[in-house]
């Protein structure tokens, strides 16, 4: 069993073959999380979510770049995303979506100045994202359950607002349980490990498939803190790059790990199939 733990089928990029891209996963042993990123694909994703009985379930969340008017960048990929409008964070309407049985996160929230308008009031901008994203964060911990993180080029203060959010918030996470995950992790050990101090994990993307980069930091990293995604439609692994990313992919992320440990594929499935399960709580 795989377990895809963030992908966006509930974007648009699946609008005509949704449910066609579910079922082949889940037909292949293939679990997943759907991840929102504004309130619109939230529910969606919940929506998908309730169409099966089990394996597929859905995290609700308001990413940082939906904090900012509409515009078109280029991914991390090369690919064109597109930020379609600005949204107000409101804690009412996110608390009634988590609340669903099959809502396991609150997500995709966190940091992203990569994507920062530089016409607009910079600081401010950031002190935005901060505040919203620690809103979500609380939220969370009210609904004890988990939070899915976005982090691009503003480690050092999503560092900070984790740290003292656990020194202020954390007294109700029990010891040993992972709290949340650093996705599409790109980072170095050192950095992997100031996380793993905060009860957090990271997860792995197709960029470590064509990319050696992070081949040491796989083969370092402990086992029972790491889990696999596609970030679908995004980061598609080798050998499919150039196309259209979909769960049934994670595959290819597990067998990289696999290689670079010296590990059975078998072996990295059953792993990070237990440690979603633990974080998640399915």
């Amino acid at each position: 069993m795989f377990i895809d733990t963030h992908s966006h089928v509930n974007f648009k990029d699946f609008k005509e073959d949704a449910d066609e891209v579910i079922r082949r996963a889940l037909d292949n042993d293939t679990w997943m999380i759907l991840v929102g990123s504004e309130y619109k694909t939230s529910n969606r994703a919940l929506h998908y979510a309730n169409k099966y009985q089990r394996g597929v379930y859905a995290a609700v969340g308001l990413h940082p770049t939906h904090l900012e008017n509409g515009k078109v960048e280029n991914g991390e990929n090369g690919e064109p995303i597109f930020y379609e409008r600005f949204e107000e964070f409101d804690y009412g309407s996110y608390e009634k979506l988590a609340k669903f049985e099959k809502v396991v996160a609150i997500g995709e929230i966190g940091l992203d100045y990569y994507h920062l308008d530089p016409k607009t009031d910079i600081q401010a901008a950031k002190k935005k994202q901060q505040e919203v994203f620690l809103k979500q964060l609380i939220l969370a911990r009210e609904l004890d359950l988990p939070v899915i993180i976005h982090c691009r080029q503003a480690h050092d203060d999503l560092y900070e607002l984790l740290a003292n959010f656990k020194r202020d918030y954390g007294q109700n996470i029990p010891s040993g349980q992972p709290w949340g995950v650093v996705h599409c992790f790109s980072g170095d050990e050192d950095l992997a490990w100031k996380y793993f101090r905060l009860g957090l994990m990271i997860s792995f993307t197709g960029l470590i498939t064509f990319s050696k980069q992070w081949d040491d930091l796989v083969r370092k990293v402990p086992l029972d803190k790491i889990m696999i995604e596609t970030d679908s439609p995004y980061m598609t692994p080798e050998p499919y790059r150039g196309q259209r990313n979909e769960p049934l992919l994670v595959q290819y992320v597990a067998k990289r790990i696999a290689e670079i440990r010296g590990l059975k594929i078998e072996k990295v499935a059953d792993i990070t199939f237990n440690n979603a399960k633990k974080l998640f709580r399915i």
